[in-house]
């Protein structure tokens, strides 16, 4: 990692979040991340420490920095990378994009700093893709509104000191019916439970089921337009699915450097594992998709730096980095073999993890429709039934 600026073209002033990221998460999640995902224990602590060292929302940074601090805490923690993807780009930026004044006096600096934690309440039992189809209803009653229904595995849920929940006005107008209000957590009505069974991945994060029973805040609290929520949560999703992408690229990174590792002090028939051809060739592939990764991923963050849609480059990070990372993981615990199948080595850890990359924040396929209907564009046309 000594040339990464070199041969990335990094500014001065990037580099030194890089910097700053991977000296925190050496010398701060390091040491704690084993026993955290051993625990399932969520720790208020490390999000404070990130606040304090300007991690969570660093001042002045280009996204192409936020995705370099998201590929060094990858790298060591799943679990805090995934706090700041939702911390910061689930909740945050909308906040500070689309909230009316108030809301963003009393809530930015306290979600930057750690010392208030926020979730974003999107997903439904029955609604998880297809946003249109959310259940979850906000129903006008004077100069407030109540908010009834049901979310699930939201990231944060149970820690959570504030909530941006999506729900329906009309649901027939599905996603033109969306509307985004802030909830604090400790509003009547809310109901907030661990989600049921032991996590696969992600296991020090905290992810919860909501409900919502008459729940009443100030109409005040919308974020956004009447009727918009639909582009608040896009313009959280995309903010999400960048540092996802990056945060896939540090697994990948982590695994890549084990298997070299491995491969070089690994000894059988006399000579070492890596100068069999075969395995050789599986570290070969995996340099170079993570190189191509990480290329795609900067593209997307340098797009929106310079004022350009970038739409499409993130959803290509994410699908491609994501999947990338699944299969380096994949290939980094075949090489070890026994050695990676418990969590003496961090390796099953990163491979539980990176499964879930390839879900949240749109899967894999939903990326897939994205990017062929950005390719396509609208039908122009009629259908003439095939002849």
């Amino acid at each position: 990692m000594e040339n990464y600026a070199r041969e990335y073209d990094l500014p001065p002033e990037d580099e030194a979040w890089r910097l700053a990221a991977a000296q925190f998460a050496g010398a701060v999640l390091a040491p704690l991340v084993r026993d955290a995902d051993r625990e399932g224990r969520f720790s208020h602590d490390v999000v404070g420490r990130l606040g304090a060292a300007g991690l969570i929302d660093p001042a002045g940074a280009s996204l192409l920095a936020r995705c370099l601090i998201a590929e060094e805490i990858g790298a060591v923690d799943g679990s805090t990378r995934g706090f700041l993807a939702v911390q910061a780009g689930l909740v945050l930026a909308p906040i500070k994009t689309f909230a009316p004044a108030a809301l963003r006096e009393a809530w930015a600096d306290r979600l930057a700093a750690g010392t208030a934690i926020g979730a974003c309440a999107l997903t439904e039992p029955e609604a998880g893709s297809d946003l249109g189809g959310m259940r979850t209803t906000i129903r006008a009653d004077g100069e407030d509104v109540v908010i009834d229904g049901q979310k699930v595995w939201i990231t944060n849920g149970g820690v959570a000191d504030v909530l941006l929940v999506f729900g329906q006005t009309d649901a027939a107008l599905r996603t033109r019916g969306l509307e985004c209000y802030l909830v604090p957590s400790d509003t009547p009505g809310i109901t907030r439970e661990p989600m049921p069974g032991k996590e696969l991945g992600h296991r020090a994060s905290d992810h919860a089921q909501l409900r919502f029973e008459g729940v009443r805040v100030p109409r005040a609290n919308r974020i956004g337009e009447a009727c918009k929520g639909f582009d608040v949560a896009m313009h959280g999703l995309e903010d999400g699915r960048l540092n996802v992408a990056a945060g896939a690229l540090g697994i990948h990174r982590a695994c890549l450097q084990a298997s070299i590792a491995f491969a070089r002090s690994r000894r059988q028939f006399g000579k070492r594992i890596g100068d069999f051809q075969q395995v050789g060739a599986t570290l070969a592939d995996m340099d170079t998709e993570l190189r191509a990764a990480r290329l795609l991923v900067h593209h997307a963050a340098r797009l929106q730096d310079r004022g350009l849609d970038n739409a499409h480059a993130v959803s290509a990070a994410k699908l491609y980095a994501t999947e990338a990372a699944l299969k380096a993981a994949t290939n980094a615990i075949q090489l070890h073999g026994s050695r990676a199948y418990s969590d003496e080595l961090p390796l099953e850890r990163h491979w539980r993890d990176v499964i879930a990359l390839t879900i949240y924040e749109g899967t894999s396929n939903i990326q897939r429709v994205i990017l062929a209907r950005s390719l396509l564009g609208k039908d122009q046309g009629k259908s003439d039934g095939g002849n």
